[in-house]
């Protein structure tokens, strides 16, 4: 017998370089800190990251976004390395897309773009799949001339997920036609949930809101004593889920909602309208942040933001900076380091949540609280503050009802 032969039936990952086009406002390191996010995105829809290129530029280029000498050098690295698409960490107009293309000769996927594709992967309920697929065609729509001619070399991947594979490029009624069954799809969810939610009448509701990749997930499991899908990834959680949970014999309502991000696509806010309406009747939210990370200020700032743009930044708020543990042993490295280049080696006690307790934060953003949802730490503390926010509401809009 011949020797056995053995096929790679794996697809390979594919490879990407990002790109990005920053004012002359913005600080390198800011541009590096929204690379690394976009990086981040990159990897949660299944691809790796080869190379970065940056141009500043006052406002990108009209017809390329990038100017003709960074397209070139672009283009050269492409050829050299045989990569598979090219990511910009902003959305690109339809003509801006058919000409970088037509340069580059292989994938163009830009920010929204590569949004879409991740909710597509995490997308979990029937409700979820018809707000993407939504959201995918209202993409779309405008960008249908000419946007898939790589197709015929080059199918599937990031940026592939849902009606793209189809011939709709040729014809807008049905896309149109498509749009419109999926509203009136997303209707009928609605009228569902609004029924839901009014059978829900008698109790307190709160929401967990955040930036991805905070920590509300596995808040939520810890709280509600459930099993939500939680892992470090972006956009883990694209389903609201809302679990009963009972604290010191005061019944509420705890909704875990999508994670907001920075330049989040306007047409996913209006496809999630329904998800989102979960924040929108709260009457608390829990604002999760994830303190270790180096721009949670800035995540503040967009979920703050967000909730202003979907009308609910008037709600009472508590602030719960989640991921100490790892927040504090950053700290304990810096003053290791700090203490390391003095002369007199001083030795430094690591800092506590007292501490934290005692610096600008818990001053500026009061009231807030300091937490591990994976470790556990603190959680007593979370549980009476919100036990006791929960009762307040609940013996005011419900007096009858103890």
């Amino acid at each position: 017998m011949g020797k056995q032969k053995y096929y790679e039936t794996a697809k390979p990952q594919e490879t990407a370089i990002l790109v990005a086009v920053p004012g002359y406002k913005q600080t390198d390191e800011q541009t590096n800190e929204y690379l690394d996010e976009l990086a981040f995105l990159t990897e949660t829809a299944g691809a790796v990251t080869m190379k970065r290129f940056v141009q500043k530029l006052d406002k990108p280029d009209t017809r390329t976004f990038v100017g003709s000498g960074k397209l070139e050098e672009i283009q050269a690295y492409v050829k050299e390395h045989n990569i598979d698409m090219v990511i910009f960490d902003d959305d690109l107009s339809p003509s801006q897309v058919r000409n970088i293309e037509r340069e580059l000769q292989v994938k163009i996927v830009d920010r929204s773009l590569l949004i879409l594709d991740i909710f597509a992967l995490r997308a979990k309920t029937a409700q979820a799949h018809t707000q993407v697929e939504l959201a995918q065609y209202q993409y779309l729509l405008p960008r249908l001339t000419n946007l898939w001619t790589h197709l015929s070399k080059q199918k599937g991947g990031i940026g592939m997920k849902g009606p793209g594979e189809t011939e709709i490029e040729t014809d807008r009624r049905i896309v149109r036609d498509k749009i419109s069954l999926l509203r009136d799809r997303l209707e009928k969810f609605e009228k569902q949930n609004f029924e839901q939610r009014k059978s829900r009448a008698g109790m307190v509701r709160v929401a967990l809101v955040g930036y991805t990749n905070v920590g509300k997930s596995t808040l939520m499991n810890l709280l509600s004593k459930s099993d939500v899908f939680a892992e470090n990834k972006l956009f883990a959680t694209v389903d609201a889920t809302v679990r009963k949970v009972v604290l010191d014999n005061i019944p509420f309502l705890l909704s875990d909602t999508v994670g907001f991000i920075r330049k989040l696509p306007t047409k996913l806010i209006e496809a999630f309208k329904s998800t989102l309406d979960e924040i929108r009747e709260a009457d608390l939210l829990v604002h999760v942040v994830d303190v270790s990370h180096p721009s949670f200020e800035d995540h503040i700032a967009v979920v703050n933001d967000t909730l202003l743009d979907i009308k609910s930044a008037d709600k009472p708020v508590l602030l719960v900076f989640n991921k100490i543990d790892q927040y504090l042993e950053q700290r304990e490295q810096e003053m290791q380091e700090e203490s390391g280049n003095n002369e007199e080696g001083e030795h430094h006690v690591r800092p506590s949540i007292e501490d934290l307790k005692a610096t600008y934060m818990a001053k500026i953003h009061a009231p807030a609280l300091f937490i591990s949802a994976t470790n556990r730490i603190n959680i007593d503390e979370l549980r009476a503050e919100l036990q006791r926010r929960v009762a307040e509401i609940h013996f005011e809009r419900y007096p009858n009802n103890v």
